[in-house]
């Protein structure tokens, strides 16, 4: 059974920090790209960043370049996702993904439950 988890969400003041983290089990992790997508309130999701199989690679969304850094630890199946200089339009559900493609494309063929980010002051 393919299961995501993800951790780490919270409260966070503008300008601020967070890591957030996924846990995979039941893939072949090292054969999948990994992604974190999110849905702010009222919006559509919206991919924010993939890895790739090797952690060699990665992407990101426009909106979170050079802010956020996207990183994996093949050994220990984790994903995590550093997010720095949060803003306050990054409030919404983080949630992570596994795919086949290496792309920042809406799907992902396994999801996590996501969890929530609350950038306010």
């Amino acid at each position: 059974q393919v299961q995501l988890v993800e951790s780490g969400g919270g409260l966070v003041q503008p300008g601020g920090s967070l890591r957030l983290s996924c846990t995979l089990s039941g893939i072949i992790f090292r054969t999948k790209a990994i992604g974190w997508w999110r849905q702010g309130p009222g919006k559509e999701r919206e991919p924010v960043a993939v890895i790739s199989s090797g952690g060699g690679n990665t992407l990101y969304a426009d909106s979170v370049k050079g802010r956020f850094t996207i990183s994996r630890n093949n050994a220990e199946n984790m994903v995590y996702l550093q997010m720095n200089s949060v803003k306050p339009g990054a409030t919404a559900i983080y949630s992570c993904g596994a795919r086949r493609m290496y792309d920042l494309g809406p799907q992902a063929d396994y999801w996590g439950q996501g969890t929530q980010v609350t950038v306010s002051s």
